[in-house]
């Protein structure tokens, strides 16, 4: 939770022609990775609860991935990415 919270602070300061791509994205991806790990606790088999952990990594690379895409493209160097 406090992951995403950090990431929304980080991404506020994108410019505003990465509103719908960069900063959306960026956003997303550390509530799908809460998501996934509160919806795989609830009522699951073992083999389906196992499932939602590994989105969660996925989605997790996903967010860095878009971390990286946001130093190379000198957008928050002053977050000393």
């Amino acid at each position: 939770m406090s992951y995403g919270e950090k990431i929304f602070q980080i991404s506020s300061d994108f410019p505003k022609n990465e509103a719908f791509n960069l900063t959306s994205q960026i956003r997303r991806a550390p509530d799908f990775i809460a998501l996934n790990i509160a919806e795989g606790s609830i009522l699951q088999s073992n083999p389906e609860y196992k499932k939602f952990p590994e989105y969660s990594i996925r989605t997790l690379a996903e967010a860095v991935t878009c971390l990286y895409k946001a130093k190379y493209r000198t957008i928050s160097q002053k977050n000393n990415f």
